[in-house]
C-alpha cells in the first residue's frame, strides 16, 4: 500500500505492507522492517508522521499530518486487511483520533 498527503509545505509517502497499531502509534512495516510511524506529538493535538531514511544510523524525517488524513489511511488499511491488530487500531481512534 502507498500512502500519500501533499500540500503546499509538505509532502509525507510511504509504501508498507501492514500498519502496527499501539495505543498512541501506527507503524509502517514493509517486509518485516520498520520504515516509519504515525505519532501523537507529546499529548498535544499535532499528529506527526515520522519516515526512517536509507542512511546509516538512525536519521528520520518527520512532518505534521492532519488527523483526517491519518483516518482515512486506518480505514484503508483494515478494508485491505493490512492492520495487524483491529482491536488495537480501535484504541489507538479511541485515543489518538
Amino acid at each position: 500500500m502507498l500512502a500519500r498527503i501533499e500540500s503546499d509545505d509538505r509532502v509525507f509517502e510511504v509504501s508498507f505492507d501492514e500498519i502496527e497499531p499501539t495505543d498512541v502509534t501506527l507503524r509502517f512495516r514493509r517486509d518485516g522492517e520498520r520504515v516509519g510511524s504515525i505519532y501523537n506529538d507529546d499529548g498535544t493535538s499535532r499528529t506527526m508522521a515520522r519516515l526512517t531514511t536509507a542512511r546509516e544510523g538512525t536519521d528520520f524525517i518527520s512532518v505534521e499530518v492532519p488527523k483526517a488524513f491519518v483516518d482515512d489511511l486506518l480505514d484503508a488499511a483494515v478494508e485491505a486487511d493490512r492492520v495487524t491488530d483491529e482491536t488495537a487500531a480501535e484504541g489507538y481512534r479511541l485515543r489518538v483520533l
